[in-house]
């Protein structure tokens, strides 16, 4: 398992049947690389995650004053909730144990121990 895995909002992308499958590349394979051109991706907090080079928005010293991460995690749905919540476990137990948590899941989130 890899933190690639891991979007930069907190998804656990190692679920996600697309990824799996090969026709999805998930939020951060190929950028470090150079495979593919972080100037042509749409996604604001994409774009910041890598620009600093962080392996996702929970790394980030300015993650609870954000405007793109809060923005996204201020949406009306119950999974960004959850992927708010996945950055706070990263955050406060690091990446280690969230992927152990997360390895156990069937969606791109789930429930912690």
């Amino acid at each position: 398992m890899s933190i690639l895995e891991i979007g930069c909002c907190g998804a656990y992308c190692k679920t996600c049947p697309e990824l799996r499958n090969g026709r999805c590349k998930g939020c951060k394979i190929g950028y470090k690389d150079g495979k593919r051109d972080i100037a042509k991706a749409r996604c604001k907090m994409k774009v910041c995650c890598i620009g600093k080079n962080l392996n996702t928005c929970a790394d980030c010293e300015s993650y609870a004053t954000c405007e793109i991460i809060q923005g996204f995690y201020g949406k009306k749905s119950y999974k960004y909730k959850k992927y708010e919540e996945a950055t706070r476990f990263i955050r406060e137990n690091g990446y280690a144990r969230f992927m152990e948590t997360a390895d156990g899941w069937k969606n791109q989130y789930g429930k912690y121990d």
